[in-house]
């Protein structure tokens, strides 16, 4: 075959917005991670306001922790989650692999640099019960992430001990998660910036100090009436015309019996769960439950990318190991094996139209922050559903072949040293 070649291409306040000011039809988006409720949990549990926001869009179980036993596998570990959900990568690219945070991998870039990339103008906030996440994750203020700023952050409280004294049943907690859901309320309400994330702890402080228990129960009841308060400010905005895009998940799940700990790769803690209003939810999310083909927390950031127009560049987009929720996708679930001197691919043909393409590079410049240069190795209908690839003649360790069809695209490694 003749190989054709591709090159990758290569704090501010926010201004007060009454009703007055509301921008007719702009889309907006929020995301909140409740953290360690795994799907099982809360399934025992009454969650009215997560069932509202559910019957507007809809509500299906998830998983994080990438693919177990392969280069992509990931702890079930917090700030991992919160990563792997920003970056919509899995920590073999994204890099946090516990909640010390060393050496994130600035070159996969989070939604918010993404969004501002796209929409210079358009505001970004972060209401967060753990400061981490933005000085850390999103890395504001950092060269790695050339300075960047949020335009609006309400978090930091978990520093003060003055108002807020750490106790050793994590009533501070509870008490900073209320202080960040009542900001978050009334400036959605107020401001409405154009992306934000919400990020509260209780739960997880409840799970490990009790495990399955009427103390958690009780955290989680607790989460689902700040979950109903943020529905509410979203349902005000968008009696404006706005239109949002509410998305709730959470980080991992816990393991079982106790409920106790998550970390590791078991069922129970790599259950997670996604609720949302979003509108034209595609098969992919609503026929989850049918196909056991759940969704990962990877799959929000492209998501709201469509929501909010986000442009991820072709270098970029390569790199994403989620897909969209809503709208129509061309291919997903992809299997890469090799064998011998052939690569042998299989993917599901979504919405059966036009063709995908077969790149592969044999180098990962990307992670350094440089390019990598693509092989097309094949073009063919979306609905042959497998491919075949020639290595013979190509060096062999490290192959990264991604899967472009006509609505998005899927990758994987083949990792051999």
């Amino acid at each position: 075959m003749t190989f054709k070649h591709f090159i990758t291409y290569s704090s501010i306040a926010f201004a007060s917005i009454t009703a007055s000011y509301a921008q007719q039809g702009a889309h907006k988006a929020l995301f909140v991670i409740v953290d360690g409720i795994s799907y099982e949990q809360l399934q025992k549990i009454p969650t009215p306001n997560l069932d509202a926001i559910a019957k507007v869009g809809g509500m299906t179980k998830a998983y994080v922790g990438g693919e177990k036993k392969t280069y992509s596998q990931t702890p079930t570990i917090s700030a991992v989650g919160y990563n792997s959900l920003l970056t919509s990568t899995w920590v073999n690219k994204h890099n946090v692999w516990d909640n010390s945070i060393k050496e994130p991998n600035y070159n996969y870039w989070n939604i918010f640099r993404f969004f501002k990339q796209t929409h210079p103008d358009k505001k970004t906030a972060v209401f967060s019960t753990w400061l981490d996440n933005r000085t850390k994750l999103i890395g504001t203020g950092l060269p790695q992430t050339n300075r960047f700023e949020m335009d609006y952050h309400f978090d930091g409280f978990e520093l003060d001990t003055l108002h807020f004294p750490h106790d050793n049943k994590s009533e501070y907690i509870r008490q900073i998660d209320e202080k960040v859901v009542n900001e978050a309320s009334t400036y959605i309400k107020t401001n409405a910036p154009d992306l934000s994330w919400v990020y509260l702890e209780y739960t997880d402080d409840m799970g490990h100090r009790y495990g399955n228990s009427e103390q958690f129960t009780n955290a989680v009841k607790l989460m689902d009436d700040q979950m109903g308060r943020l529905w509410k400010a979203i349902q005000e905005r968008e009696k404006m015309g706005e239109k949002w895009q509410f998305f709730i998940t959470t980080d991992h799940g816990r393991s079982e019996p106790t409920g106790k700990d998550h970390g590791r790769q078991s069922d129970a803690e790599r259950s997670t769960w996604i609720v949302t209003n979003a509108s034209g939810l595609n098969d992919y999310f609503k026929k989850s439950a049918e196909t056991k083909a759940y969704p990962a927390i990877v799959d929000i950031t492209p998501t709201i990318g469509r929501h909010l127009n986000i442009i991820f560049p072709k270098d970029r987009a390569f790199e994403l190991d989620g897909v969209p929720l809503t709208g129509k996708l061309s291919v997903n679930h992809p299997t890469i094996e090799k064998e011998n001197k052939q690569i042998k691919l299989t993917w599901k043909a979504i919405d059966k139209e036009g063709d995908v393409k077969i790149w592969l590079a044999l180098t990962n410049k990307f992670e350094k922050g440089g390019s990598d240069h693509y092989i097309l190795m094949d073009q063919l209908p979306v609905t042959a559903e497998k491919a075949t690839l020639d290595v013979s003649k190509l060096p062999e360790g490290f192959y990264k072949v991604v899967i472009e069809g006509k609505y998005n695209t899927v990758n994987r490694w083949v990792v051999e040293r």
